[in-house]
């Protein structure tokens, strides 16, 4: 062999004593860090090197800021002693100062503990698990209600810190004292990689900048890197690497540049990121479980299936909907009765336990919304085709039809596989147009006016329940066909016959949920809703009382009924805000094994038992269902999975997790959409409401846009107004005029761009005028966008 062709063999290695011992061998040994700057051609490979030891990399400063952190040894001596408590860290969005710790185990006392300052929450981080020992009684703490974001640049500002800390604490009276702690140790890290941008350091030629991430709970990261111009105004992922006792923030290394900053694909890229959403094209191995075509519907797909091709059955969904996954029928019967049938994707059918297809749509646990793209749970053949309800096609469907009288009682129901052929797609505004229509008089709108009728009647008898109705603004944006940037925004409206296809749909769920847990009462997957702790329920009637009205949570029924009655002649809108402080109090609806818990109740519905049915194609909780419900009816057969409570107990922990962050991804795609939207328009003033009253700040709602946004009262560099907080009722008075929930103001709206990585949409009042504090209507606009929307004007 030629001396070219000789192989050198180097040896990697970031154990100390291995690299001796190879040393000694004659063999050539580098640690990661030694080989990597060896590389002289490839310069920003050092940047994704991890910063190893924490001691190593404590800044020179020196001074000590944290306590250590306890031995795990130690943590589980103290936490089997009851000395610790172990929780879930939860970091606040609103206030970089404070977090709660959520205690796991049974006792429902001491659920949550709050923290307060630096040196209390220790260098944990969001979802941390960690350990926290409780303070004394005499130094418990009220949750603050300031409003504080990390602004500083400089690390060493420690003091500004503690002046920043002496804030969180004022006068509050014993009864809002919650139990207070500092973390010991941390149990288990629960880091990720963070999108978010660079913060470049104000010294010339340092290597050493902030990152600041996106997602306001976490904190600052330091990292190193010699691309600090080429990152700069770009969206980039960073790890966390450890967090030493002497410094202000934790260190990380550079991972990857997403792309630039306000950038319609990054910013989808890194909200989806941000909320761990699987968003990958699906693999070949998924692929390869999905019916070849042209598809059709055999003699072997018939067994244990009914064919109700005749029937006339027809889809009623929002504009533009592909994956229609649930559609209805009614007819009278010849005894005089009404037959009702709810059909819902056959998904089941065609994805089978276990394969690729499967664990993959179980992985994503649901499709996901974004304002101007869907994420689908599977893949597109079956989304928007295959198990599409669409109409004049045959398509294999499970449905649930119930005979009823005309009063809408429930006389029988039944379960089958079956085959169906929709006569229409409708959108809910055509559906509402044919029961409208003194013209119309065919069979499918013969159809629609049954199923109205009679929803009118269940919808009027679970109210009478105490089931709740409450209301949230949505909002819809009209997008530019074109560029696809929203060009209108406005909150949806619904119509009677969206509350017509919901009043079947739950019902179709309550019974699949009696039939499922009849059957299998120890693995049934159900969906509960647990009833809001009295606590959460303090700033809705205290905001009610302020108004004079009054408000009783003691049941979901007098939760209801005195939400019915609250209502102002004078003021129309105050029912709608009231419900929609009442949604801010609820807790969130789970799924949950029929075996692992007691407690069914669906609080927001008011059912006893309850689950997921009707959306097969974008919710994978709804095939677990169906595959329980084929095998209650012999039309599937079991496999071991689906009858082991703990492994149906995990999924349920996935879907769960996966259901929250989509609902996340969705808010954020609608307020980086606002965002676009407000920056083409300029600056607009606006009626709005206050949603909350803080020490500081207003919470507001604009309803026109169905949009909230906080108005800050006090600004850096301006003198502070007086401001005099009473969380009582609550109110903040600013120099002489007093703010209450509710009340209604008129503030100005404009995109502030100035901080590249939170563009946010800033508010200001306008209206009540204070002195120093309001601003014009008509001043000159004071647009923070201006030389971008002068570059504008030049490249037209």
């Amino acid at each position: 062999m030629s001396a070219e062709n000789h192989l050198q063999v180097i040896f990697i290695t970031n154990d100390k004593k291995n690299k001796e011992k190879a040393i000694e061998e004659g063999i050539p040994a580098f640690t990661c860090e030694e080989y990597v700057k060896s590389l002289t051609a490839n310069p920003e490979l050092i940047d994704r090197l991890a910063c190893l030891s924490e001691e190593g990399n404590e800044i020179e400063s020196g001074r000590i800021i944290f306590s250590e952190h306890l031995p795990l040894s130690k943590l589980q001596q103290g936490i089997k002693s009851g000395t610790y408590l172990q929780g879930t860290f939860r970091a606040s969005r609103e206030n970089y100062l404070e977090a709660t710790v959520w205690v796991h185990g049974d006792d429902e006392e001491n659920k949550e503990i709050i923290l307060q300052g630096l040196k209390h929450l220790n260098r944990a981080v969001h979802e941390d698990i960690v350990a926290v020992e409780l303070l004394p009684k005499n130094q418990w703490v009220a949750p603050s209600s300031v409003v504080l974001h990390d602004e500083g640049q400089n690390e060493d500002d420690l003091e500004k810190e503690e002046e920043r800390e002496r804030i969180l604490k004022t006068a509050v009276n014993e009864k809002m004292l919650k139990p207070t702690g500092r973390v010991v140790g941390i149990i288990k890290r629960n880091w990720r990689p963070y999108c978010g941008m660079l913060s470049k350091s104000d010294i010339k030629e340092s290597r050493r900048h902030l990152f600041t991430p996106a997602d306001k709970r976490i904190p600052r990261i330091r990292i190193e890197t010699r691309q600090a111009s080429t990152l700069e105004g770009r969206r980039i992922i960073v790890a966390i690497d450890g967090w030493p006792r002497n410094s202000r923030y934790p260190n990380g290394h550079f991972v990857k540049n997403l792309g630039e900053v306000g950038d319609k694909e990054t910013e989808t890229e890194v909200l989806l990121l941000e909320h761990d959403v699987p968003h990958q094209p699906f693999s070949q191995a998924v692929l390869s479980f999905l019916p070849k075509m042209p598809w059709s519907i055999t003699e072997k797909d018939m067994k244990n299936r009914e064919d109700l091709r005749h029937l006339c059955v027809c889809s009623v969904d929002p504009p533009g909907c592909t994956d229609i996954d649930d559609a209805l029928h009614c007819r009278e019967l010849e005894n005089g009765n009404l037959e009702v049938g709810v059909h819902i994707a056959d998904v089941s059918h065609f994805i089978r336990p276990g394969n690729a297809l499967d664990q993959e749509s179980a992985r994503r646990g649901t499709t996901v919304y974004l304002c101007e793209k869907r994420i689908d749970m599977v893949p597109e053949l079956l989304s928007s085709n295959l198990c599409s309800l669409r109409c004049n096609v045959d398509r294999l469907a499970f449905s649930c039809i119930w005979e009823m009288n005309h009063n809408a009682e429930i006389l029988k129901v039944r379960f089958t596989k079956s085959a169906i052929n929709s006569k229409a797609s409708l959108t809910y505004a055509e559906a509402q147009m044919r029961i409208d229509s003194t013209a119309m008089n065919d069979d499918i709108t013969t159809s629609l006016r049954g199923l109205n009728k009679l929803a009118k009647i269940l919808k009027k008898r679970r109210i009478e329940k105490g089931a709740l109705t409450l209301s949230s603004p949505e909002v819809r944006f009209h997008m530019d066909s074109e560029t696809h940037d929203p060009i209108d925004l406005q909150t949806k409206e619904l119509r009677e016959t969206n509350s017509m296809v919901e009043e079947f749909m739950l019902l179709a769920n309550i019974s699949v949920a009696k039939k499922i847990h009849e059957e299998f009462s120890e693995h049934a997957l159900l969906r509960k809703h647990p009833a809001p702790p009295p606590s959460n329920y303090e700033i809705l009637v205290k905001a009610a009382k302020s108004k004079n009205l009054e408000i009783k949570t003691d049941t979901a029924k007098s939760l209801a009924d005195s939400l019915d009655r609250a209502d102002s002649p004078t003021f129309p809108y105050l029912n709608t805000l009231l419900r929609i402080l009442a949604t801010r109090c609820m807790m969130q609806a789970v799924y949950f094994c029929s075996g692992m818990d007691n407690d069914f109740h669906h609080y927001g519905l008011a059912s006893p038992i309850y689950t997921h049915f009707t959306s097969p194609i974008r919710r994978y909780a709804d095939i677990i269902v169906h595959r329980l419900l084929a095998v209650a009816i012999g039309a599937d057969c079991t496999y071991p999975e689906l009858t082991d409570k703990h492994k149906l107990a995990d999924l349920c922990k996935n879907l769960n997790f996966r259901h929250k962050m989509a609902q996340y991804a969705q808010r954020a795609s609608v307020a980086f959409h606002t965002q676009l939207f407000f920056k083409s328009k300029g600056i607009v003033s606006e009626e709005a409401y206050i949603l909350f009253v803080r020490k500081n700040a207003i919470v507001v709602l604009i309803p026109k846009y169905g949009l909230e946004g906080t108005v800050f009262f006090e600004e850096k560099d301006k003198p502070k107004p007086r401001l005099i907080y009473d969380d009582e009722i609550p109110s903040l008075k600013i120099e002489d005029t007093v703010f209450h929930i509710f009340d209604k103001v008129k503030v100005k709206i404009m995109l502030d761009s100035s901080n590249l990585q939170h563009q946010k949409i800033r508010m200001s009042l306008v209206e009540p005028q204070i002195p120093g504090i309001s601003i014009p209507v008509d001043t000159p606009n004071m647009d923070i966008n201006e030389p971008e929307r002068k570059k504008k004007r030049r490249e037209k």
